[in-house]
Order: structure tokens, then sequence, then C-alpha cells
């Protein structure tokens, strides 16, 4: 077989081209807590966070969020807007039940503070109000408070100030805020998906380097698509994508700065390069290179120098990914006759193959939490998303389909996302979907274009 089919057949796809800019992550002036207070509202109540997480995926938190209105309380657009987003973060968690607003009592907020009755009829647990006001110099204040329904108290109050174009990027702030006050984990709302887009004809279509918010808004296309390109993937320090493009047909990997819209060459380390995945710290890459009739795991700085070969090139070992705390790398290799799953130190020492079930395994990807490995499993029954322990115990599977690949998980590890492939007449439709790791909550990810290869940003902010 093709040497590079072979490997592209181990690894998955991606696409992309050239140039973008003017991707910089809007700043905001201030943030101000304990509204209305006298003291700073804590982190977390004293008796913990108001549900464990297990206990909000069996009964999800009611909570009601009213539109948020100006200073008069009079509605306000752009307070609908952070309204509504809130809804759909809290709500599509899968952890929170928003209540239907059509039931809201009227008046049930009385000079900033609410009508405890007009809230606990209604089952709600927790509440969210707010307003948002013109801060002058073409600035926007929103302010948003927390309560607990159930103890009758502000958890949380905050002001934030930004220009108007960044109220969405408030309202997934403002999520992450009652996800953490509320579940005691961090959240994952701020936080952005880069992906590659496919679109035109079957047999010569245009594929893309593209970024987005976690929940599809937002979507800006980072590269033309006269190269091809695979596998883009997030740093986990600073907003700086890797890559490789197949510019001139030759494998070389590149670094896309997201803030300034530069693209760098790393280098280029073979026929064939598969990967790359970032370092914890984000400085250096691991990747897979071509050597004869196998492929190596090596490891070079961000800036290409300093490669050390981790492993031989006797067998095909491909898509590694490192442990949250960079001690560990899971990777995938035939050296066992088929495609599974293994696990060595970083230095490329006692390795363990950790994958054992029917079918064959590829792209693990290691949960932020530590605790998970999800991966790809194909065989006689299609092809499957499925999570392990790092030791291959607890093996589960969350979703399966035609295809389905490429999992990379959300910030705090409780969601996944990866890509569904389905046949059409005129082709395929590939789209983006999450799902939590409990295999629930399955939702699909709007994107402009047919969709693959998902890398999850780390938290913003």
């Amino acid at each position: 077989m093709n040497m590079t089919r072979h490997l592209l057949s181990l690894s998955r796809r991606g696409l992309l081209g050239t140039g973008a800019a003017g991707l910089m992550l809007p700043r905001f002036a201030h943030a101000q807590s304990a509204l209305g207070g006298g003291s700073a509202a804590p982190a977390a109540s004293d008796n913990g966070p108001a549900i464990n997480v297990s206990g909000a995926q069996n009964a999800p938190i009611p909570i009601a969020i009213p539109i948020i209105g100006d200073p008069t309380g009079a509605p306000s657009s752009i307070g609908a807007q952070i309204s509504q987003v809130l809804t759909d973060d809290l709500g599509h968690s899968g952890l929170f039940r928003p209540i239907d607003s059509s039931s809201f009592v009227p008046n049930s907020i009385v000079n900033g503070v609410p009508v405890w009755q007009n809230w606990s009829i209604l089952g709600a647990q927790a509440l969210i109000t707010g307003d948002v006001a013109d801060a002058g110099g073409g600035q926007l204040r929103v302010e948003f408070r927390l309560w607990s329904v159930t103890q009758q108290q502000q958890v949380q109050g905050t002001a934030y100030t930004t220009t108007p174009e960044n109220w969405r990027r408030i309202a997934h702030i403002i999520g992450d805020v009652v996800y953490k006050q509320l579940i005691g984990e961090n959240g994952y709302f701020d936080s952005r998906v880069a992906y590659i887009s496919e679109a035109g004809p079957v047999t010569s279509p245009v594929r893309r380097l593209a970024v987005m918010d976690y929940d599809g808004a937002n979507n800006q296309f980072l590269t033309n698509g006269d190269s091809m390109a695979l596998s883009p993937q997030f740093n986990p320090t600073r907003q700086q994508l890797a890559f490789v493009s197949f510019q001139n047909n030759q494998p070389r990997v590149y670094l896309f700065d997201l803030q300034s819209g530069r693209q760098t060459l790393v280098g280029s380390f073979g026929d064939m390069t598969i990967g790359p995945k970032f370092s914890p710290d984000g400085n250096s890459l691991l990747m897979s290179v071509s050597r004869g009739n196998g492929a190596a795991l090596v490891k070079v700085s961000a800036s290409g120098g300093g490669m050390q070969q981790l492993t031989d090139s006797s067998s095909i070992n491909v898509t590694p990914s490192y442990s949250p705390d960079g001690s560990q790398i899971a990777f995938n290799s035939d050296r066992d006759g088929n495609q599974q799953l293994f696990v060595m130190n970083a230095d490329g020492s006692g390795v363990k193959r950790i994958s054992f079930g029917d079918g064959q395994y590829a792209e693990p990807a290691w949960s932020p939490r530590g605790d998970l490995i999800a991966y790809t499993r194909w065989g006689a029954g299609g092809f499957s998303i499925g999570v392990m322990q790092p030791d291959g115990s607890g093996e589960r599977i969350l979703s399966q389909g035609f295809l389905v690949e490429s999992a990379t998980f959300c910030p705090n590890g409780r969601v996944i996302m990866f890509y569904r492939q389905t046949p059409t007449i005129s082709g395929h439709d590939s789209r983006l979907v999450t799902i939590g790791i409990d295999g629930f909550n399955e939702r699909l990810v709007p994107t402009p274009t047919n969709a693959s290869d998902p890398s999850w940003s780390p938290l913003l902010s």
C-alpha cells in the first residue's frame, strides 16, 4: 500500500490554505464583583455547589432566566440576546433546565430583588437577573446577578464593560460563572473550536481551516483552501493552531496565530507527517513521520528544532496525545498486527497496550481532567466514538454511525465533540456533534458547510 495513503487511513483528514487576520479576542475594560452588596460574593457556597454533577445529570437544575433589560427595567434587544445565549448554554449542557419564560409571573423583580414566592412556585432553584446600559465612549455595561431561590439570597453579582459587539462572549462568560457556582466546576462556554470546512464539488472540494465559538456562532474561515492540510490543533496555552499543510504537495507543519492571522513554518519532517499535537505547556509538538515502511513518533520544539524520536518505525505509530500533566502519551499503532491504542511515558519508555475490544482503535484524545481517553473504533458494526480509562478499563461506547471520528474534549472534560459523516446521493454529509461523556445529550453543532476534524480550545477567560 502507498505509505501516504496508509498513514492517512490510520489518521484522519483535514484541509486548509492561507491568510486571515483580525481574530484577536475581545478585551474587557473591567469586571466588578459583589454588585449591590458590601462584600464580595464567595467563589462558592460554604455548603458547596447546589447540586453535584452526577445529581444534575439525573435531575437538571431548574433555573429561571428572564430577559435582561435596561436599568429602568425596560426591554433591551442586546439583553434579550444575552438571555437567549445563556438559556442555550445552560440548557444544552444537560445539567440545567431553563424554565419556560411564558410561565413567569409578571413583576417578579421589585427594586432589583426577586419576589421569592413567584419563583418558588415555578420550581426554580436558581435565578439570573441583570441589566444592560450604555457606559459611554462606545462601551456597554452588562450587569448580572445569580440568585439562590431555595436560600433566598444572592450568590454572585458581576458587571462587565466591553464594546457592544462582544455581547455574545459576555453571555458565555456569565454562563461559565453560573456553571461554576452551581456545579462546582469550571464551565466551557467561553471557548472556541477549530475545524475543517468542506464545500464545492465532491470530486474537487474546497477545504478550509475555520474557527468558531463552541456553539457554532462567529464562524470565520482562516484559509482559502488552495492547499490541502491536516488536523488543526489548538495550543493549550495561547491562541494558536498547529496543522500540516500540503503546499506544493509537500507536507509541512505550520503554526497559525489567531490574534495576528500570521502563519509561520515549523518545518518539513518527511514524506508524510501526521499530527501535530501540542505539549501541555504549548512549547513543543508531537507528530508522526514516515520512515521506510513505517512511521515514528517524534517530538520537536514549536519553533521546529530539537527533534527527539520517541518510537522506532518498525510499525506505524500515529495520532499521539499527551496526558494533561505531560507525563504520558497515548497513541495508535499497528505493532500488534492491527491498529490498537497504547500508552507510554513521555520519553518513549514503558509502552503498554490499553485497547482489547473487538475491532480496531485509533485517534486517542486525552481528557483535560486526565481521567478518560476518547477514541475512534471500527469493525463489523461500523464506526464508534468511545471512552476508556487510561489503563484501558471502563470502556464504553458513546455514539455510533456510518463514520464517526476525531473526538476532542471541551475544557472541563464533560463534553466531547466529533464529526459524523453520512452518505448522500451526491456524496456525503459531514457535521460536528457534541455528546456528554455519559453518552447522553447528543447535539448537532451548526456550521455553514460540511465540517470535520474539530479541535476544542481551552477556556478563553
